[in-house]
C-alpha cells in the first residue's frame, strides 16, 4: 500500500527512520564511564593478575620483588609441594559439599518463600512480609544463635554451615519481585485453566521463565558458602570438616606449618639458605590462594549470561 491509498484510507503512512545524534555531554559522559570502567577493571585485575604470576614464578624472583603482572622464572614448584597437603584437599572436598548443597538449599527455601508471597491474593501477605523485613535490620545475635544451633543437636556437623544460614531474605524479595513483574499472570490463569495445581504452575511454568534470576541468586548463595569461615570457627570442632577457608587461614598465617610441608620434602629444602625456604613459602601461598578461588573464576562465565537479566529484576516489563 503506497502513501497515497494510506491517505485515502486515514491510515498512517509510513515514517521514515530518524537518526538521533549524541550530544557533547553525552559523549562526554559516556567517555567519563568507560574511563571509570577501565580504571576500576584495572584496580581489580592487576592485584589477581600478580597473584597469578607469582604463583608460576621462581623464589628468588619472589624474594627480589621481581614479580609484577608476568611470571619471572617460570616452574611450578608451588603447585608440586601443594599437591602433598592432605588437609587442604580435604578442606577443598568439605567447602564443594557445602557449597552445592547449601546452595540447593538456598535456592529451594528462597523459591518455596518467595512464590507464595508473589500472590497478591494471599491473606496476611504484607504482614509476613513486614516479619521478614524486620530480620533485615534487627537480628538475635551470636550467642543466641549459637545456642539454637546447640538445642537443634546441629554443633559440630556439617549441617551446621547450612542450615543456620538458608535463607537470605533480600535475595527472597528480589526474587518475589521478579515472580510478581516477569512473570505474565496470564500463563498462570492458564495453567490453572487446564487443571495445574499451585506447585505444578510453579514447576512448569514460573521456574523455566526465572532461570536468570534464579541462576545469578544461585551465584550469590554459591560464593557466599565458598567464602565461609566464621560459621566453622564458630560451630566445628572436628578439624575434618572445616571448610577450605579455614584450612587456608591456619596455612596463610601460620609460617610453620609451611614450613614443615616444605623441609619434610627432598633434601634440597633442608640445604638450601632461609631466603630459598622463604621463598618457597611465598610460592606455595600464592598458589593455594589460586587454587581457592579457581572454582568460582570457572562457574561465572556460565552464569555471566543469565548475570545482566537477573541483576535488572523489575526494571523492565514485557
Amino acid at each position: 500500500m503506497n502513501n497515497a491509498n494510506a491517505q485515502k484510507l486515514h491510515l498512517p503512512a509510513k515514517r521514515k527512520n530518524r537518526i538521533i545524534r549524541e550530544s557533547m555531554l553525552d559523549r562526554v559522559f559516556l567517555i567519563f564511564v568507560y574511563g571509570l570502567l577501565t580504571i576500576l577493571g584495572l584496580i581489580f585485575a592487576v592485584p589477581l593478575l600478580n597473584v597469578i604470576a607469582c604463583s608460576f614464578s621462581s623464589s628468588v624472583a619472589i624474594s627480589s620483588y621481581q614479580v609484577y603482572i608476568w611470571p619471572v622464572g617460570f616452574n611450578l614448584r608451588g603447585y608440586q609441594e601443594m599437591f602433598k597437603i592432605y588437609e587442604l584437599w580435604m578442606g577443598y572436598g568439605n567447602s564443594l559439599f557445602y557449597t552445592v548443597a547449601g546452595t540447593a538449599i538456598n535456592l529451594a527455601v528462597t523459591i518455596l518463600c518467595a512464590y507464595p508471597l508473589s500472590n497478591t491474593k494471599l491473606d496476611g501477605r504484607k504482614g509476613i512480609m513486614a516479619i521478614y523485613t524486620f530480620t533485615m535490620f534487627f537480628s538475635g545475635g551470636l550467642i543466641p544463635s549459637y545456642l539454637v544451633v546447640r538445642t537443634l543437636g546441629m554443633l559440630n556437623t556439617r549441617w551446621a554451615m547450612i542450615i543456620p544460614g538458608a535463607m537470605s531474605v533480600y535475595n527472597m524479595i528480589i526474587m518475589r519481585t521478579f515472580f510478581m513483574s516477569s512473570v505474565p499472570g496470564e500463563l498462570k490463569e492458564a495453567a490453572e485453566i487446564d487443571g495445574a495445581n499451585d506447585l505444578q504452575q510453579l514447576v512448569r511454568v514460573v521456574l523455566p521463565l526465572s532461570m536468570p534470576v534464579i541462576a545469578v541468586l544461585g551465584l550469590y548463595y554459591a560464593v557466599g558458602h565458598w567464602n565461609s569461615y566464621f560459621s566453622g570457627l564458630i560451630y566445628l570442632n572436628d578439624y575434618t570438616k572445616y571448610p577450605l577457608q579455614l584450612i587456608l587461614r591456619e596455612y596463610l598465617l601460620s609460617d610453620r606449618k609451611l614450613d614443615e610441608i616444605l623441609s619434610g620434602g627432598s633434601a634440597v629444602y633442608r640445604a638450601d639458605g632461609l631466603a630459598e625456604m622463604m621463598g618457597l613459602r611465598e610460592i606455595l601461598k600464592y598458589s593455594i590462594i589460586i587454587i581457592a578461588t579457581l572454582p568460582m573464576i570457572i562457574l561465572y562465565p556460565f552464569i555471566q549470561r543469565y548475570f545482566v537479566q537477573g541483576v535488572m529484576v523489575g526494571s523492565l516489563k514485557g
